[in-house]
């Protein structure tokens, strides 16, 4: 459950990035961390530990505060990754306002931890219950398919040290 929770997640933040894209009418149409597969795995990080966080964190204003405190520990931790062993930056926020080393910053911790709320309130259900639907074949399956994409995403931008050519659009 928790791995199909990662994927819907990762989905879901790869099309955040492309509505967020076009609202501010950024040069690169969204943010996308795979070759093949739409999926922006520091989303899919960033809920499974908002959902990990202890239930008393999960209730009311607290769950905007520790959900924002949770994701962007996450987003700090997956652009350290990205930075120091493949050598890529997918985001940075060095002109922004109150952000640490342009790896986060305090404007995106506020909307991580008003958008983690309304996950938790109203997509987590949908997606709870979608989770566990999916037969284990299909996830068996959907794991080679995420694996190989993930192997070869990590070692193309490895050797080219270029983030753009995952954000091609392949169609």
């Amino acid at each position: 459950m928790w791995l199909w929770q990662f994927w819907i997640y990762s989905f879901l933040g790869y099309l955040l990035e492309k509505v967020f894209a076009k609202v501010t009418h950024a040069a690169q149409q969204g943010r996308k961390c795979f070759l093949l597969l739409p999926l922006c795995p520091v989303y899919g990080l960033g809920m499974l530990a908002v959902l990990a966080l202890p239930p008393v964190c999960r209730e009311g204003l607290r769950l905007v505060v520790w959900g924002g405190l949770a994701a962007t520990a996450v987003e700090y931790a997956v652009h350290w990754a990205y930075d120091t062993f493949l050598h890529v930056r997918f985001w940075d926020y060095s002109r922004v306002w109150g952000n640490l080393r342009g790896r986060v910053c305090l404007p995106f911790t506020a909307a991580w931890g008003l958008l983690t709320a309304l996950a938790v309130r109203w997509v987590q259900p949908w997606v709870a219950a979608l989770a566990a639907r999916v037969p284990g074949e299909v996830t068996c399956l959907c794991l080679l398919v995420f694996t190989a994409d993930a192997l070869v995403s990590a070692r193309l931008l490895w050797v080219t040290g270029d983030v753009e050519l995952l954000r091609a659009d392949m169609g």
